[in-house]
């Protein structure tokens, strides 16, 4: 797999990526004023985001390889260099990381009020770690953010979550390690074969089908936690249900995104013959998440459990579209990857506003904040409809193009899928009768409507679900040569390789041995 590289005169993706950095760095150097530290934060995550502009502005959707690339040697003994550099599949979610960290930083204003300044450095770290991971081209470089992430992470929901933040991120922290650990075993592997840690390299290595069997599922084991995909999203209702909101709205807007993004840059890179082979078990995991999680969504009594667990069932439609191996549905799942980041990340922070005046998550202790909060009831309404894929907000468009490439591929896997978006509006619109009409609860009669701060915060994401529901292409535009390169190194090595069968037993022979 031949892949094109433009150069960049200006570092632009490692200024993206070290501004928060040091920005931390100087927050530790500042003086304990919560005012100060708030406001230093967030002039960081501004200058970082107009930063990433440029990546929208300056991209050229016509190229088909990746730009804006640096690489310069940096362990040269281990052939391990630092090598940035984005294509039509990462770009988007750069550019999302730096917008979200603003919008964290705005709703954590006044939630957040101990340890205010070591909070506001696990962000900044957590920022970076993200962006890192997106742009990496080096697997070593790749493996130091992805678990870089971790430890912020941890300590934002470990430190300022809820009662219950201790078991939540020790399960957090096991889960993703595991899997991390046998990725981990997997990059030394192909380090040992390939003799580099370059991504561009390893991808034109073509290892024989028993190899790639083994390592697609031990890749699987790190990215598939972190979707999460059925059966290893137990860690993720906890996680989201202790975390402060930011902490909520990262993980749903950011870090379950990594794990889809590594089935799209590694396993279906490294790993051709084993992602067509495993394209059928891949698709039922997916459809069982998409109805699994709906279900168990109708039986929430928690604001933050449900909405987590519609994650599960909303990221199952993101890997049933990237397994189904068709260019309208690996489109429509990278969309779908934006979407879910702006919706859940949006509801995230809906639920972070009320919770601020009531304290309280239990779904029974609202009903009637129609009329008591209007205008949080409008915003609300608005991403509840894009969350079940109403026509006219992203939802749609993004569920509309997997079901469509998917039924090209697999009926039975897009008509299975589809009865998600079915039970999705069962529980959404069930939740939002609940929560605002009925009869106003003694709890919350009074509260006032959104604050000035909570609208600026609402306000891009609002936007964002109106153009994206609207006007899609120029977002699809980023992912048409990527997507159309990708599929064609699956495809065309799946194509001269041995039946699926055959790739099967000969990898269960490598430890069964007869």
């Amino acid at each position: 797999m031949e892949v094109a590289l433009r150069m960049s005169e200006f570092p632009l993706l490692s200024a993206i990526i070290w501004l928060p950095v040091i920005g931390s760095i100087i927050l530790l150097a500042l003086p304990r004023s919560d005012r100060l530290i708030r406001w230093f934060t967030l002039v960081v995550a501004l200058a970082d985001f107009a930063i990433s502009l440029p990546l929208f502005v300056w991209f050229d959707k016509g190229f088909r390889g990746f730009q804006f690339v640096e690489r310069y040697e940096w362990i040269k003994s281990w052939h391990i260099s630092y090598f940035l550099g984005v294509d039509g599949i990462s770009v988007l979610f750069v550019l999302l990381s730096a917008l979200i960290t603003i919008l964290c930083v705005l709703i954590s204003w006044e939630s957040v009020t101990e340890k205010v300044k070591e909070f506001h450095i696990a962000l900044l770290l957590t920022s970076a770690a993200m962006m890192g991971v997106f742009c990496s081209l080096d697997l070593f470089l790749f493996y130091l953010f992805w678990e870089a992430m971790l430890i912020p992470m941890y300590l934002i929901i470990g430190i300022w979550g809820g009662p219950n933040r201790l078991y939540a991120t020790i399960k957090f922290f096991l889960y993703t390690l595991v899997g991390s650990v046998l990725m981990l075993v997997g990059i030394i592997f192909l380090y040992l074969k390939a003799g580099t840690f370059n991504i561009l390299e390893i991808m034109k290595l073509g290892l024989p089908y028993h190899f790639q069997f083994w390592l697609f599922w031990a890749f699987f084991a790190a990215f598939a936690v972190k979707v999460p995909m059925w059966p290893v999203h137990t860690w993720l209702p906890d996680a989201h249900t202790e975390a402060p909101t930011a902490g909520s709205v990262i993980l749903a807007g950011i870090l379950i995104k990594m794990g889809a993004y590594g089935f799209l840059r590694f396993s279906l890179s490294f790993f051709p013959v084993a992602a067509k082979a495993m394209m059928v078990p891949m698709l039922v995991l997916s459809v069982i998440a998409i109805i699994y999680g709906g279900i168990i969504c109708l039986a929430q009594t928690d604001l933050k459990r449900l909405i987590a667990y519609s994650s599960v069932s909303h990221m199952g439609f993101v890997t049933l579209g990237i397994f189904s191996l068709n260019g309208d549905a690996m489109e429509g799942a990278i969309l779908q990857m934006i979407n879910h980041g702006i919706v859940t990340g949006a509801l995230f922070m809906c639920v972070g506003v009320v919770y601020e005046r009531t304290h309280t998550r239990a779904i029974k202790d609202y009903g009637g904040l129609a009329t008591v909060m209007p205008i949080f009831a409008a915003f609300f309404m608005v991403f509840t409809l894009a969350s079940i894929g109403l026509p006219g907000t992203n939802g749609f468009i993004g569920e509309f193009l997997i079901l469509l490439g998917t039924f090209a591929s697999k009926k039975w896997a897009a008509a299975l899928g589809a009865t998600g978006v079915i039970i999705g509006a069962a529980y959404m619109l069930w939740l939002y009768q609940r929560v605002f009409y009925e009869q106003v609860n003694p709890k919350v009669a009074g509260l006032p409507d959104l604050k000035m701060r909570e609208a600026i915060a609402l306000i891009p994401m609002l936007l964002l679900v109106l153009l994206i529901g609207c006007y899609p292409t120029p977002f699809l535009g980023f992912m048409h040569e990527s997507v159309r390169s990708l599929l064609e190194h699956v495809h065309g090595a799946a194509g001269s390789a041995a039946p699926i069968t055959q790739i099967i037993k000969e990898g269960l022979h490598v430890v069964l041995p007869s």
